[in-house]
């Protein structure tokens, strides 16, 4: 058994054979010569392509600066130019828009105007007729409906009546056509309404004609109170 055993050992002499077999079988075929050659040439071709690059010069650099800052330039003008004409577009629709609604307040106040008499003759057909009969009383009742109706409408335009009875007198809303003097009221306050005041919003249609109080007349006046005060 020792013999096999020693038949059976490696034998190093025959290494080196073996790894050389080996290494000729894997090895790779490389001529450096070739390589240098090759990265020589590739040497020369980057050169040249450098070489045939253009050149820039400072002078037509600046140029180019310049021009790109003229560009940017004209762009933002032109960006200012639209914003001024959208904010000039948005002035006017404001403007045409309010005018517009001007005009037609106008217009309807005019009309409106032209329909206040018509008013004043129901209201004064109110006062004054007094119904005897059956018959009149639905007369009456009938024409009182179209004056409802018509100062329903003019409500719904937005019409109001003044109610100048009561109210210190205020040259805005009323007209006076009489002076009352009296003790009963405070100077200067409307004690008859004789034609009723209307108004479209905050515009006066027509103003209310009315009679003011005014002192009575046998109140002493300043001069008389300081003569009596002197004496």
């Amino acid at each position: 058994m020792v013999d096999d055993i020693h038949q059976t050992e490696h034998d190093p002499s025959s290494e080196p054979e073996e790894i050389e077999e080996i290494l000729q079988e894997d090895a790779v075929d490389i001529d450096f010569d070739e390589v240098v050659e090759a990265a020589a040439a590739t040497v020369e071709v980057a050169e040249d392509e450098d070489a045939s690059l253009p050149t820039v010069d400072a002078a037509a650099l600046a140029d180019l600066e310049r021009q790109v800052a003229g560009l940017k330039a004209q762009l933002e003008d032109r960006a200012n130019q639209s914003m001024r004409i959208a904010a000039d577009f948005e002035n006017y629709r404001k403007r045409t828009s309010k005018e517009k609604n001007d005009l037609a307040v106008q217009i309807k106040g005019d009309t409106v105007i032209e329909l206040l008499p018509v008013v004043d003759n129901f209201e004064r057909a109110r006062s004054q007729i007094k119904p005897q009969t059956e018959a009149e009383m639905t007369i009456h009742k009938s024409y009182q409906s179209v004056y409802k109706q018509l100062v329903e409408g003019l409500k719904r335009l937005g019409v109001s009546a003044m109610r100048a009875e009561g109210q210190e007198f205020d040259p805005l809303l009323h007209e006076a056509v009489m002076r009352e003097p009296t003790a009963d009221h405070p100077e200067g306050s409307v004690i008859e309404e004789f034609v009723r005041g209307y108004q479209l919003g905050d515009r006066v249609l027509r103003h209310a004609m009315v009679k003011v109080a005014a002192p009575p007349e046998d109140a002493p006046s300043d001069a008389d109170s300081g003569e009596g005060a002197a004496e």
